[in-house]
């Protein structure tokens, strides 16, 4: 039992800092009706868990040991979160509370959600370190008990999240979602931009 806390303790240290990703996540559940907001979160959830479960069985070591395989992660990435940002700024004037203006259409928002969890380079690359680094310290048994409270912290910090956002969403104006698309794009646009920065400068360092 206290492994399994400890990993819904180390599974919402690791899910809260992601600020791409929650920014995804709580557009989502302002723009969109209970039902839509809800399976976009499920896909989410679906991700992240999936990342999860990978970094921590050792894909992250991989990662590591190859530099370059590091740089493209951080360089792709990079541009994919440029990406996201653009599109958040674009289609910011168009969001409206409940959708009752133009969002992203459900294969988008699938996309989009898993873009948000396996396209950032930061996550991938500090997520697996950690977690990974967590799983040579625990037995087979522990493991498992450790990675499903990350799963199940996940779990409560997406749809919990979800649900209170959606369930006040009315008591927002659409000028003030407006705000928050526009600034959240422009926040994960420079997000992108200095991952990117950061790939280029590991190419001059590794020159």
């Amino acid at each position: 039992m206290l492994v399994l806390l400890k990993g819904i303790l180390i599974g919402f240290s690791f899910i809260a800092p992601i600020g791409m990703q929650n920014v995804f996540m709580f557009n989502n559940a302002l723009s969109n009706r209970f039902a839509k907001a809800f399976f976009v979160a499920s896909v989410i959830w679906i991700a992240d868990a999936s990342f999860a479960l990978s970094a921590f069985w050792g894909f992250g070591a991989i990662i590591m040991s190859n530099i370059w395989l590091k740089i493209i992660i951080m360089l792709a990435g990079g541009g994919l979160v440029v990406w996201i940002g653009f599109n958040i700024i674009k289609t910011a004037r168009q969001v409206k509370i409940g959708s009752t203006g133009k969002t992203l259409s459900l294969s988008k928002s699938v996309l989009t959600a898993f873009l948000v969890v396996w396209g950032n380079p930061q996550a991938i690359i500090d997520g697996a370190l950690m977690l990974g680094a967590f799983r040579s310290t625990l037995s087979f048994n522990d493991a498992l008990l450790f990675i499903l409270g990350v799963v199940i912290a996940s779990a409560i910090w997406f749809f919990g999240i979800t649900v209170t956002v959606n369930m006040l969403r009315h008591k927002i104006s659409n000028k003030v979602l407006i705000f928050i698309n526009f600034i959240s794009g422009i926040v994960v646009m420079i997000y992108g931009i200095y991952i990117l920065i950061h790939g280029v400068s590991q190419i001059i360092k590794y020159f």
